[in-house]
C-alpha cells in the first residue's frame, strides 16, 4: 500500500546527492522531472499574468518589425510591408503566443535556477557551494543578452527585407515572426551565459585560466561558427553583434579564471608554510639525536 502523500511526491524537491556528488540514474531522472515541472509551472503562471497586459506587450513585441519597416521605407518608399494573420484562429493563437514569450522571459530566474541545480549535483558538495554563487550572475546576463538582441533586431530584419523584390508587397505572418524573434532573443540570452559557464567550470577545477588563454584562437572560430549558425538572420551585422560580445565575455572569463587560479595557489602555499596545530610539541632544550 503506497504511503500517504506519495501521489504528490513529484511536488517535493528530490533528496540531495552524497558528498561526492554521485547519484543513481533513477534519481537523476527524478531530479530532471522535478526541475522541468517547476520551470514549466513558473512559465505557465507568468504567462497567465502576462495575458492581462496583452496590448502593451504586443506593442513591445512588434516594435522591432515596425522599426525595421521604417528603415526599409527610407530606402525603398514605393514598396510595401504588411503584418497579417492567417486563419480564423490566428488572432486567438497570437493572443497566447505573445503571453508565452513574455512569460518565458519573465520566468528566466526560475528556470535558470533549476537548470543550474540540475547541473550542480554532478560535482562535489564543496564545489556546489561555490558554483551556487554564480547563479546570481546568470539572470542579469541572460536579460542583458535578450536586451542586446532586442535592440539590434530592427537592423537585422531590415536587411532581410531588402531581399524582397521591388514592387512586390511583403506579407509577414505575425505568428511566424514571433517564433523568429523568440529564437533570436533566446540565442542572445544563452550566449551571454558563456562567462558564467567558464568561471563555474574553473571554480570546480575542470579548466584553468591558462588553458583558456591557449584556446583563444579556436574559441574565436567557434564563436564565429556559433554566431553564424544560431542567428536566424543571414546578414553579417547581426552575426558580429553576437560574436563580438561573446569574445569580450570570453576574455573577461579568462581574466577571472587566472585571478582565481592565482588565489588558490597562494592559499595552497600558505597552508604548506603554516605548521599544523596538531603537530607534536617538543619540550624546551630537546635535541633530536640522529640514529645510525
Amino acid at each position: 500500500m503506497p504511503k500517504k502523500g506519495s501521489r504528490l511526491a513529484w511536488l517535493r524537491a528530490p533528496k540531495s546527492s552524497d558528498t561526492q556528488g554521485s547519484m543513481p540514474l533513477i534519481d537523476h531522472l527524478r531530479e530532471l522531472r522535478y526541475r522541468f515541472l517547476m520551470s514549466m509551472i513558473a512559465i505557465v503562471v507568468l504567462t497567465i499574468v502576462s495575458l492581462f497586459f496583452q496590448s502593451q506587450l504586443l506593442r513591445v513585441v512588434l516594435w522591432p518589425i515596425d522599426r525595421a519597416v521604417e528603415i526599409f521605407n527610407t530606402s525603398r518608399p514605393d514598396d510595401h510591408v504588411e503584418m497579417v494573420t492567417q486563419g480564423v484562429t490566428a488572432g486567438f493563437a497570437l493572443f497566447f503566443r505573445v503571453g508565452l514569450v513574455a512569460g518565458f522571459i519573465a520566468a528566466c530566474p526560475v528556470w535558470l535556477f533549476h537548470l543550474w541545480r540540475f547541473i550542480i549535483p554532478a560535482v562535489g558538495k564543496a564545489q556546489r557551494r561555490v558554483a551556487r554563487g554564480f547563479l546570481a550572475a546568470a539572470v542579469p546576463l541572460f536579460l542583458l543578452g535578450v536586451g542586446v538582441g532586442y535592440s539590434f533586431c530592427p537592423r537585422g530584419f531590415a536587411v532581410l527585407l531588402e531581399f524582397n523584390p521591388p514592387t512586390v508587397t511583403n506579407l509577414n505572418d505575425v505568428g511566424t515572426f514571433l517564433t523568429f524573434e523568440l529564437r533570436l532573443l533566446l540565442v542572445f540570452g544563452l550566449a551571454f551565459q558563456l562567462p558564467v559557464l567558464l568561471v563555474s567550470l574553473n571554480k570546480v577545477g575542470l579548466i584553468t585560466g591558462k588553458a583558456l588563454g591557449k584556446f583563444r584562437g579556436p574559441a574565436i572560430v567557434l564563436c564565429a561558427l556559433f554566431s553564424a549558425i544560431a542567428t536566424p538572420t543571414t546578414d553579417a551585422f547581426t552575426m558580429m553583434v553576437l560574436m563580438v560580445p561573446m569574445m569580450i565575455m570570453y576574455e573577461i572569463a579568462e581574466v577571472l579564471c587566472r585571478i582565481g587560479d592565482r588565489r588558490r595557489r597562494n592559499r595552497g602555499d600558505e597552508r604548506e608554510q603554516t605548521p599544523s596545530r596538531f603537530s607534536k610539541r617538543q619540550p624546551p632544550g630537546h635535541v633530536e639525536l640522529e640514529s645510525h
